[in-house]
């Protein structure tokens, strides 16, 4: 699905992504963690072609996505509140994602009855504006519209950042349940316990490194812990 290769990102010479080579296989769901600063979300940008690497090449189902339109087909992406349409309503913004989908007004309506529970009774028929929205809901907003795209690769920069913790849960074993779609899913996140719940693999970013590339266990939350806790 991905292969990233001699990756290196520089800013006022500094070196914030450093990657050798990092290949991700289609239908892996990747945990991407890192203290901040590791140079996780500017690896997601890159791989969206929002910023261009230094050197290097990122390929996507063989495309390179510098040089390539092809990869935006399957791609769907949430990173921050900028990925939102902030003068739409919510209701506005879900049908102009679905119409860019083919979906007609009754699939929407059939889609969102998903997320009812994820929603909380705090997005549909508010009669806000999506500006007007609080980080958290902003972010159930973009996380919802990414995946009614249906991506054969979905990228989430901390999707449970601003959420309380009952929606935490529920997206979280919504997460899990995709994993029967053979998505391929990257996600950044804090919260070790979440993602290495959600996640088969686990790649530790450091200074732009890779520092660890491993496959979950029941010792993997346990070997991450201790190597944050001797920093």
């Amino acid at each position: 699905m991905l292969e990233i290769k001699k990756i290196k990102k520089e800013y006022a010479n500094s070196i914030v992504v450093d990657i050798e080579y990092l290949g991700i296989s289609a239908g892996e769901t990747v945990g991407i963690i890192g203290n901040n600063g590791a140079g996780k979300t500017t690896l997601f940008r890159m791989l969206l072609d929002l910023i261009r690497p230094t050197s290097g090449m990122i390929l996507s189902k063989g495309y390179d996505v510098a040089n390539n339109n092809q990869w935006k087909n399957y791609t769907a992406s949430y990173l921050d509140d900028g990925f939102l349409i902030n003068y739409l309503t919510p209701e506005e913004y879900f049908m102009f994602i679905g119409e860019l989908n083919q979906l007609s007004r009754n699939q929407m309506t059939d889609y969102l009855k998903i997320y009812e529970d994820f929603f909380n009774g705090e997005i549909l028929n508010s009669g806000k504006y999506i500006r007007d929205f609080s980080t958290g809901n902003k972010n159930k907003i973009g996380i919802t519209s990414a995946l009614m795209q249906k991506p054969d690769l979905l990228i989430l920069d901390e999707p449970f950042a601003n959420l309380d913790p009952t929606t935490q849960i529920r997206l979280k074993e919504h997460l899990k349940s995709l994993k029967t779609k053979r998505m391929t899913t990257l996600i950044s996140s804090h919260d070790l316990n979440h993602v290495t719940e959600i996640c088969e693999r686990i790649i530790l970013f450091e200074k732009g490194k890779i520092i660890k590339d491993i496959y979950t266990d029941q010792n993997t939350l346990k070997e991450l812990e201790d190597y944050f806790a001797q920093q």
